[in-house]
């Protein structure tokens, strides 16, 4: 896999809504498509992005063919404790890539 970008609030206070926003370049070539020489590009896609804040899952997205390149993904989470973001994207055939990013809660 490719550069992984997020976005987390460095700060926040204890029961704050904020965004999160996690974005990974790559092609998420789907299969369908035939390359210069006539041939079927295999597909390469990624298939699940996981969020888990202190270890513990706050989000998940299964992705599928119909998604573009580099995947953007935008949600909210209510920032309860200082600790760590680790976001997880999992790909065909099994391979993965993670990125972490804290935030400082008081």
């Amino acid at each position: 896999m490719s550069r992984s970008l997020i976005s987390v609030p460095k700060t926040a206070k204890t029961g704050e809504v904020v965004d999160i926003r996690a974005m990974t370049a790559h092609p998420m070539e789907t299969g369908h498509r035939m390359g210069p020489n006539g041939v079927a590009i295999p597909r390469n896609i990624l298939t699940r992005l996981t969020c888990s804040y202190n270890g513990e899952e706050v989000f998940a997205a299964d992705f599928f063919p119909a998604i573009s390149a580099n995947p953007f993904v935008s949600f909210s989470l209510v920032a309860t404790e200082s600790g760590t973001l680790t976001f997880e994207w999992t790909g065909d055939g099994g391979q993965s890539e993670t990125a972490s990013a804290e935030i400082v809660v008081s």
